[in-house]
């Protein structure tokens, strides 16, 4: 650990869903949803040739992605991987409240990356989350 660098800033976003936590954390392990949801990130997804990971699109070129999913846990940690190959754990989790689902989802400011640009990221997130909280609410998750 290098004693001279602060910590990477990490922000953790939630939602509260009401749906079962069963129905929120399955939506949300098929990769082939996430286009339906992280609408500013992902548009659209499939399957790549190494097992686990999708190729997806995004507004910022082709990447790819794995999701870590455990229904018993509620975790929901995936990795990111761009094009140059470099990879990044982003750790997620569904948890149980007394009528519904939340979701949490902990972003890492990379390295490099200015501040301004990852305040654009965590905007697109919010605007992710509320597409998420309606897809699963309106009962198009299902459709």
């Amino acid at each position: 650990m290098n004693d001279s660098e602060p910590p990477a800033r990490s922000v953790t976003k939630h939602v509260t869903i009401d749906r079962p936590v069963p129905e929120v954390h399955a939506f949300l392990a098929d990769a082939a949803n996430w286009p339906r949801w992280a609408v500013s990130s992902v548009l659209a997804v499939e399957p790549a040739g190494e097992p686990g990971w999708w190729k997806m699109s995004t507004p910022d070129g082709p990447a790819e992605f794995r999701i870590y999913a455990d229904a018993a846990t509620g975790i929901l940690d995936h990795d990111f991987r761009d094009e140059t190959g470099e990879v990044a754990r982003v750790p997620a989790r569904v948890v149980a409240n007394e009528r519904g689902a939340d979701f949490l989802i902990t972003i890492t400011q990379p390295a490099g990356l200015p501040d301004d640009a990852f305040e654009g990221l965590l905007g697109s997130l919010d605007a992710e989350l509320a597409t998420l909280k309606n897809v699963l609410e309106s009962g198009t998750a299902r459709a």
